[in-house]
């Protein structure tokens, strides 16, 4: 995707006064993996060795690997010569980096886009009778007002994404316009055609086009404007998904940047009917958002999953008003979790539950979690006390207290709070207190409707630069980003106001780090 008015990186003071955090026992556990345990190195989530970071690319399950590719600038840690960046992994969760798969060429960045495994050889280009991957991207050319240029164009690989040639009939999708991008393309059975879903970003506009070869391609259909229009329309994502009663709903996904609900980049999602052509709204369903965190844009499906995956979104935690302002060396940007998708009845309609794939990494048995804060007497309870990466899974029976839910201390004077306001019918994650701050937008609280008749529940994944929450069974994503200046946890349980008791139950886990398992090389 395109990011602009890049500014400077915060100084080394503030970087300096965190040094150490999330680091002394992962060093202690192998030298070679010191790499890994810088200040605010993520240890459950992807991130690159060294270097700038933003959209996930490309994701793919093919051959028995899961494919991450990313945007990616293989010379330095800001924003620009992009290229993607490749990694592999066999859970979704240790990934393998792998050199960088499509580079930065005559001039050319190489901007978002797809990867589908051709199995048929419809594209021509896969060798030997075997199936093929062909990455389908945004050609990107600089320049300034109609001298910048955004077409799409293709390359194939013939060995699992080691190596990657370039299509030499490029682009195989012009238009010749300026803003024109990100194309999301996936093989439609009820049409027996390749289905793209592309960007027109200043439009606020999702094109449809379809193709036999992935080298041809008819323009069949337009979705939009709808939901928020107040930025660039990028990074769709079109997606079937399984439903209850055993039906199955479309998901129409698409960025915004600026003008998302909590400032700066985010996403809306549309539910729907595709018929291979067109996509239509189901009649009385809203348009929800897919994270109502800060730091959650650009989230793409994975495509070609094995038979009976739920569909899974991961996207990049980060947000354009501060990405290139994040005191981290000697990378910048990280992924989110994998989050396995599925929808659920919410009154007469829809609504998308995202699951956090994270249970592989639990490190031994859970800690159960039990607690009961006496009516009109206890406002707050110590629930544990662990440190970074960790989860817990917290029910909360509320009675009738205007306001509950859960504190994370990483010392006295500093806190992150997670909480249901069910006299503004909201749950907020806060992050005012939590650490310091890269710059303005950031040290702000986060806010979603809740539905009364949903579970008070919460699931949280800590890692030591960011804190996942999914609510009210998933229903709710919400994502932030958090600098605090230790790896410590303590979680508290409040209750404000109300004269019955709160009662919480639940269980933690510490997490093991992705980077000392020995699956990382």
């Amino acid at each position: 995707m395109l990011k602009s008015n890049v500014v400077a990186i915060l100084g080394l003071v503030a970087f300096g006064s965190i040094s150490g955090l999330c680091q002394d026992k992962r060093q202690a556990k192998s030298q070679a993996k010191k790499q890994y345990a810088e200040p605010y190195r993520p240890q459950v989530h992807f991130s690159p060795r060294e270097n700038w970071t933003n959209d996930p690319n490309g994701l793919v399950y093919f051959d028995g690997e899961y494919h991450l590719f990313f945007q990616y600038n293989p010379f330095g840690d800001q924003w620009g010569h992009m290229s993607w960046g490749h990694a592999a992994s066999s859970d979704l969760l240790h990934w393998k980096e792998l050199p960088v798969a499509l580079p930065e060429h005559d001039g050319e960045m190489i901007f978002t886009g797809s990867v589908v495994v051709d199995e048929r050889n419809t594209s021509g280009l896969c060798k030997d009778g075997k199936p093929c991957i062909v990455a389908i991207y945004t050609s990107h050319h600089p320049g300034n007002g109609r001298q910048q240029r955004e077409s799409q164009s293709i390359a194939s690989s013939q060995d699992r994404g080691r190596t990657w040639q370039f299509y030499a009939g490029n682009p195989v999708l012009d238009l010749d316009m300026a803003d024109f991008r990100d194309p999301n393309v996936s093989w439609n059975d009820q049409s027996h055609r390749w289905v793209m879903a592309v960007a027109l970003p200043n439009e606020h506009k999702v094109a449809f086009y379809t193709s036999a070869d992935l080298k041809q391609w008819v323009k069949v259909s337009t979705f939009g404007p709808e939901g928020a229009t107040g930025g660039q329309w990028e990074c769709p994502d079109l997606l079937e998904v399984p439903a209850e009663g055993g039906k199955k709903i479309w998901a129409l996904k698409v960025g915004i940047n600026p003008g998302a609900l909590q400032g700066g980049s985010g996403e809306q999602y549309f539910l729907g009917n595709f018929d291979g052509r067109e996509f239509h709204l189901l009649p009385g369903t809203p348009v929800r958002w897919t994270d109502y965190g800060k730091d959650s844009y650009c989230a793409i499906s994975f495509n070609h999953l094995p038979p009976n995956e739920k569909p899974t979104l991961l996207g990049w935690m980060s947000n354009w008003q501060y990405a290139d302002k994040l005191p981290t060396q000697p990378w910048r940007g990280q992924m989110t979790l994998p989050r396995r998708v599925v929808a659920v009845k919410d009154g007469d309609s829809f609504v998308l539950s995202e699951d956090p794939v994270i249970a592989p990494l639990h490190d031994g048995p859970a800690r159960m979690i039990r607690t009961q804060l006496a009516p009109a007497k206890q406002e707050a309870a110590e629930l544990l006390s662990s440190e970074s990466p960790m989860e817990m899974q917290l029910t909360f029976a509320p009675g009738d207290a205007e306001k509950f839910g859960v504190r994370l201390y990483s010392d006295d004077s500093h806190w992150t709070e997670i909480g249901f306001d069910t006299a503004r019918h909201v749950i907020y994650t806060d992050r005012l207190h939590a650490g310091i701050s890269p710059g303005e937008n950031f040290l702000v609280r986060t806010d979603a409707r809740t539905v009364a008749t949903r579970p008070w529940n919460l699931k949280i994944v800590i890692d030591c630069s960011s804190v996942e929450v999914f609510a009210q069974d998933g229903t709710i994503a919400m994502t932030n980003l958090v600098l605090p200046p230790t790896s410590n946890v303590k979680a508290v349980a409040f209750r404000e106001r109300g004269t019955k008791g709160v009662a919480v139950s639940g269980r933690s886990w510490r997490l093991q780090s992705i980077w000392t398992s020995g699956q990382e090389k």
